[in-house]
């Protein structure tokens, strides 16, 4: 009677750690996505209109980990790069790769003068925007470049660089209002 009932416990164990194993080789699947609006995509991520566990943006790729944790990637533009900027007074956090689902800023739908220039002085954008509801702007600006940003908010101000070239940061927190 001992062994028959070690046996079912054996043969039970057995089963669910097979069936667990075959789950986690599922949810570790990682695919080539392809979009044709990678922008749109972006900004879904971003404005949480799609869920994910995260959906990270780094210089060259969107890498989206989704809640069963497959993994789908997606090739950025040649031509664009993704950079998002979470102006802060008081709170910030350091980041280089800008998690879309996972980042947030302190200043959440506030309105902002933003003026980049290129290294050449043209100018790349000149208007009023607005930090979404994780506190950040997000911008496609031409790739391969340097760029002088001027970030104007009720009276307070941020002078700053970036760049756009392989492996530069996609998350900019480092731009304080004074």
């Amino acid at each position: 009677m001992k062994i028959k009932t070690l046996a079912t416990i054996l043969f039970a164990v057995v089963f669910l750690v097979a069936c667990n194993a075959e789950n986690a080789s599922e949810g570790s699947e990682t695919i080539i996505g392809e979009t044709e609006d990678i922008k749109s995509l972006v900004q879904d991520y971003s404005l949480k209109n799609l869920e994910a566990e995260s959906a990270s943006i780094s210089s060259e790729k969107l890498t989206v980990t989704k809640n069963d944790g497959s993994e789908i990637i997606y090739d950025l533009p040649n031509d664009e790069f993704f950079v998002s900027i979470a102006p802060y007074i008081n709170e910030t956090h350091p980041c280089e790769i800008h998690n879309l689902t996972g980042c947030q800023g302190e200043l959440v739908n506030e309105s902002f003068d933003v003026y980049i220039e290129d290294s050449k002085g043209n100018v790349v954008i000149d208007d009023t925007l607005q930090t979404e509801a994780n506190g950040f702007i997000d911008l496609w600006l031409p790739r391969d470049e340097t760029y002088k940003i001027l970030i104007e908010h009720e009276g307070k101000q941020v002078e700053s660089e970036i760049s756009t070239f392989i492996n530069d940061g996609t998350c900019i927190t480092t731009m304080k209002l004074s």
